[in-house]
């Protein structure tokens, strides 16, 4: 136990013993815990496996490279389509989590081995994604506009083009790229 993350664990109410349950099972498989990104993150040799996070209907144990996993009890839930690495199993009360503990571990180790062995998951490039029309004009119309989004990170232009195609309504996405050109030819992200 990580003295730091403590406080994490103290001042959540609603999933507290649900969270004490997970951290025990977690720290019994030999990780060290962390505080990452405000919740507890257990790490193998430097490296994140899983981390502890609470939604208001659940709670969730998310493995890093949970899409490398074989998941043979079908419990591995992908948060959103967009998201490529990372699984969570989710949980409502502590019932549910002492029911899985030999599952949990033996999926904790599977995450272990995975990082031993090295392996990574196969990302899909910026240029994969679908690019909607309104951004796609604005990138043809403005060369300016078409060079500072090419130099972004990938993440940075992933996180622009998600942004831009959520909207239903092609005025809402126009509305988006609008109010974000300046900021992408400042050579800003989405949140910078």
């Amino acid at each position: 136990m990580n003295p730091k993350v403590d406080f994490y664990f103290s001042k959540t109410t609603k999933w507290q013993k649900e969270l004490e349950q997970l951290r025990m099972i977690i720290l019994d498989c030999g990780l060290t815990e962390e505080l990452k990104w405000g919740v507890p993150c257990y790490m193998f040799q430097k490296s994140n496996i899983v981390l502890i996070h609470v939604f208001k209907e659940y709670c969730a144990v998310l493995f890093f490279k949970g899409a490398l996993l074989k998941d043979p009890n079908g419990i591995l839930i992908q948060q959103t389509e967009n998201v490529q690495a990372a699984r969570q199993i989710r949980f409502t009360n502590v019932l549910e989590i002492v029911e899985m503990v030999p599952i949990l571990k033996a999926y904790i180790y599977e995450a272990i081995e995975v990082e031993k062995a090295g392996l990574k998951v196969s990302l899909k490039k910026t240029s994969e994604f679908i690019i909607h029309e309104e951004f796609k004009h604005k990138l043809d119309k403005i060369p300016d506009l078409k060079a500072a989004f090419e130099a972004l990170t990938p993440g940075r232009q992933r996180a622009y083009i998600f942004y831009f195609s959520a909207p239903k309504q092609s005025k809402t996405r126009e509305s988006r790229v609008e109010k974000y050109l300046l900021q992408i030819l400042n050579g800003k992200g989405l949140d910078d």
